[in-house]
């Protein structure tokens, strides 16, 4: 699997079946004279997982690689770095595609109809050839029996690293992901699951994001960057409260410093564009499932920063619940945020009540209960940047787009 590029590196991911000496020789594509290797033993304490670093590349290059295998070759593929655009031209167009809840089927599925279905969804999202693919959540669903051992969780993980319906997409793109309840532990679980430390190594070991928390503050959350867009990824369980916790000031979704974290990290990008992606949804007020609504006080305290700091170009993204749509929040003084839900990849539909489907923060035509992935797409000269949010089906074909400008995100110049 292709970890996440930047102008410089790239971190190759494999996994083998039994302790084996990997390498990969790389080069610039045309230019197998510039051979470079890297090496790596895999074993059994860390389930026979490799991240080879392809380290001190050249920006905006393409480069082939081969893998072997106790020195037999085994694998071919290709990837390109980001390209160094800062002080030389202008920011790059291009694609990001995402998506939550992957159910595979297998005998610990739930009992009747199969609930993971539309597989094809991984073939047409490769089929895009996005810069990068943003797993929101639910990537992986454990099962009862894997809640209770790190071994299960593994073997849940490496299941789906060899489903074949997934081949292609894990080499045909980079990937970067956050986690939700089902890939952290069971159903709505919290900061009181007693194996998120497990969950924790297992989701390091399979996705080779940049970083993961902060030294001290544990968790998944990372920022990476791509063009003139930062991406700020969050971690919604590891420090959260039960859902059904008293709304007392300290109950908390993210925990107080990885709150603070996205703050001072929203105040220092100067992007045009800010993601900010969840597990759980932000804004929806029509919910009656998870979401930050159930978190009052951190809800407040962004939404009022926010404001009160005149931070531009944010967006959010986030998963979960099984349909998918677009809101549009609007603030009194300053410009509307939106937020783009994106669910479920192959796992079952929702049922979701009238509010729902009604919501009044809902643009209008994008409600969708259908198994989908979203496409961000960013175009157009750095003076007058463009984002595209798109809904795909499972076969690849769009559902519905609407754009906004960069200059539609902006507070009002102050007086």
């Amino acid at each position: 699997m292709h970890g996440f590029a930047d102008m410089g590196a790239m971190t190759l991911w494999a996994q083998t079946r039994a302790s084996t000496r990997l390498a990969v020789e790389f080069f610039p594509e045309g230019r197998e004279t510039a051979l470079r290797r890297v090496e790596a033993m895999t074993d059994a304490a860390h389930d026979f997982v490799a991240h080879l670093r392809l380290a001190n590349l050249e920006p905006g290059t393409a480069y082939r690689y081969r893998v072997l295998a106790d020195g037999k070759p085994v694998r071919e593929g290709a990837f390109r770095t980001q390209p160094l655009w800062q002080f030389r031209a202008g920011p790059p167009d291009f694609a990001v595609a995402f998506g939550s809840c992957a159910y595979l089927n297998d005998p610990y599925s739930r009992p009747g109809r199969p609930w993971g279905e539309g597989f094809q969804v991984f073939d047409a999202i490769a089929a895009k050839s996005p810069d990068f693919m943003l797993w929101l959540g639910d990537n992986v669903y454990f099962r009862e029996p894997e809640w209770t051992s790190p071994e299960g969780m593994s073997a849940r993980y490496r299941a789906y690293r060899e489903a074949p319906e997934l081949a292609r997409l894990w080499t045909a793109t980079s990937h970067i992901a956050i986690w939700d309840d089902h890939d952290y532990g069971p159903n709505d679980s919290d900061a009181s699951f007693v194996g998120k430390g497990w969950a924790l190594d297992t989701f390091r070991r399979y996705w080779p994001n940049p970083t993961a928390g902060l030294p001290g503050v544990p968790g998944i959350f990372t920022q990476v960057s791509f063009g003139d867009v930062d991406f700020f990824l969050l971690d919604d369980r590891f420090h959260r409260y039960p859902n059904r916790y008293p709304d007392v000031p300290a109950k908390t979704m993210w925990g107080a410093a990885q709150l603070e974290w996205l703050k001072q990290a929203l105040l220092t990008s100067r992007a045009t564009f800010k993601v900010v992606a969840n597990g759980s949804q932000f804004w929806n007020r029509a919910s009656r499932f998870e979401g930050l609504y159930q978190f009052p006080a951190d809800q407040k305290a962004l939404a009022d920063w926010l404001a009160a700091e005149r931070i531009p170009g944010v967006v959010f993204l986030s998963g979960d619940r099984h349909f998918a749509s677009l809101l549009r929040i609007e603030r009194p003084g300053t410009y509307p945020l939106y937020e783009f839900t994106a669910s479920p990849l192959t796992a079952g539909l929702a049922n979701p009540s009238r509010e729902e489907r009604e919501n009044p923060d809902l643009v209008p035509g994008t409600f969708t209960l259908a198994r989908n992935f979203g496409m961000l797409r960013f175009t157009g000269p750095r003076e007058a940047r463009r984002l595209a949010f798109e809904l795909y089906d499972s076969d690849g074909k769009m559902l519905w787009q609407r754009s906004v400008g960069a200059g539609e995100l902006r507070p009002p110049a102050a007086k």
